[in-house]
């Protein structure tokens, strides 16, 4: 009788469907699509932070004794950025385990790339050091550390005080969990290890976690580019507070850390990375960026390497290199070959402690650089990532210096396009390096490329960017921590082989 009366309403209401009106409940919890393309509109916060950099110079400047108190609104942003270092670490070194396991495994390309990524990343750290050292940026500027900050120092430091076996000690979590709730970065440094060589060694049983740790830190790096919003707030509590403490000093120290790394960033390029392609491969590193100039414009206008990893493989194989190295090198390489974050975060780290006048010693630096070579690896190009890797380092270390991160934090955004163009610079070199070491590139095709005679034609699914309104659409089929796919190399490997039969 109701199931007669039910047909009777739907006919009366003029429905012709057989769907109960129950059935548009959900069954599950639901996130619509949006209805237009994502867009990157990071200019914007770019533009903001410019404004509000500006802003506190002039407020700190003019009002030096009503500014000092702003300084609590640029510690409070560091506190956000704080609140994102354990996921970011927990979730970036677990999948960039997974992506040194991939490229491992997929034969000698693989292993040429690990070995030489490591290398340079290493060497990048050691410059960012040696040129902090040699310039002392932030020197004398007595920015002070809040109470907070010296208390956990102070814990920190009677841990640290038994000796070599207390530090080993204070690194092992009581449990498991602890481990991302205490908010030690070095034991979730030791968990997320151990989480990720654990994972690979599951094999294909470890493939759902590591999918689930993916969605993770899509869902981390989502909230942590929420926060960076908040960006120009930060910025200009930070430099209203040190420049009203220290005035006119602190702008021109700030530029000189920005001069320096610019300058650092370019020689590296052009010395260092420009020899090695000219040593081992005979081809100009100035043609190559040339080559790559669209991309170069795409990362300056997203402040990030990681808009550009489409483009780069695409051209990378139209340069004339095998499509399974560039395969391999590119994916891993926005892992593993981070130069330009690797100087930035020793020179930034080499600045706070001098602008807070408590200068690391040589040993507090080796170890920091052994850190940063760890933490930094998959951390990606993903805006933001930098300076959350930098908050980490200086929590493990100097907590007390942690303070010191609000005012890069006014500078990072003028700094992040040349971390970005580095990083990207170095991972085409490396895929020609590695291309040529393994003997899996068309010397002639390369050469005609880069002088011109076999011009690129953009493909449907390149990232363009108008300069007048840089707002580029997002693509999410590329993860945060990209890595090789094991079995579409080897798949296409069996096709080659069977193939040439």
């Amino acid at each position: 009788m109701a199931m007669l009366k039910r047909n009777k309403n739907k006919i009366e209401a003029g429905h012709e469907t057989d769907l109960d009106v129950t059935d548009l409940t959900a069954s599950k919890p639901y996130v619509p699509e949006s209805k237009k393309p994502k867009k990157d509109n990071t200019h914007w916060l770019y533009i903001g932070v410019i404004i509000a950099v500006v802003a506190g110079i002039v407020f700190g400047l003019v009002a030096p004794d009503v500014a000092k108190e702003f300084k609590v609104v640029g510690t409070t942003f560091v506190r956000l950025i704080t609140m994102m270092i354990v996921p970011v670490i927990f979730c970036t070194i677990v999948l960039g385990i997974g992506s040194v396991r991939a490229a491992a495994s997929v034969g000698k390309a693989g292993g040429i790339a690990l070995t030489y990524f490591i290398a340079m990343s290493t060497f990048a750290l050691a410059i960012g050091l040696g040129v902090g050292n040699l310039i002392e940026p932030g020197s004398n500027l007595n920015i002070e550390a809040s109470k907070d900050a010296v208390a956990q120092f102070t814990s920190g430091a009677k841990q640290e005080g038994e000796g070599v076996v207390g530090f080993i000690q204070s690194i092992i979590p009581d449990t498991f969990f602890s481990s991302l709730t205490s908010g030690s970065v070095l034991q979730t440094l030791f968990i997320a290890l151990l989480v990720g060589f654990a994972v690979q060694s599951l094999g294909k049983t470890g493939d759902g976690i590591l999918r689930a740790i993916e969605a993770i830190q899509k869902l981390v790096f989502k909230v942590l580019y929420m926060v960076l919003w908040l960006a120009p707030i930060g910025a200009f509590g930070a430099m209203a507070g040190v420049v009203g403490s220290t005035g006119a000093k602190a702008v021109g120290q700030m530029m000189l850390l920005m001069l320096a790394f610019y300058i650092t960033c370019i020689l590296f390029i052009c010395i260092v990375l420009g020899s090695v392609l000219a040593i081992f491969t005979r081809f100009n590193i100035f043609k190559l960026m040339k080559y790559l100039g669209k991309e170069y414009l795409l990362i300056v206008a997203t402040s990030s390497s990681e808009s550009a990893l489409p483009n780069l493989m695409r051209k990378m194989e139209h340069l004339g290199i095998h499509k399974a190295t560039v395969g391999i090198v590119v994916p891993t390489g926005y892992s593993f070959n981070l130069d330009g974050t690797a100087i930035y975060l020793t020179m930034s780290a080499i600045f706070i402690s001098d602008a807070m006048n408590k200068p690391m010693g040589l040993g507090e630096q080796i170890g920091l650089l052994v850190f940063m070579m760890i933490a930094s690896k998959g951390a990606a190009g993903v805006s933001g990532a930098g300076i959350a890797t930098l908050a980490a380092g200086l929590q493990s270390h100097r907590p007390e210096l942690l303070d010191g991160v609000g005012v890069i934090v006014g500078i990072d955004r003028f700094m992040s396009e040349a971390r970005a163009l580095t990083n990207f610079t170095g991972n085409a070199v490396a895929t020609l390096l590695v291309a040529t070491w393994t003997k899996t590139v068309d010397r002639q095709r390369v050469s005609d490329v880069l002088n011109g005679k076999i011009p690129y034609h953009p493909q449907d699914d390149d990232v363009e960017v108008d300069l007048k309104n840089p707002s580029v659409e997002v693509k999410e089929d590329f993860p945060h921590t990209p890595q090789p796919d094991v079995e579409a190399i080897e798949k296409l490997t069996l096709e080659e082989q069977s193939s040439s039969k």
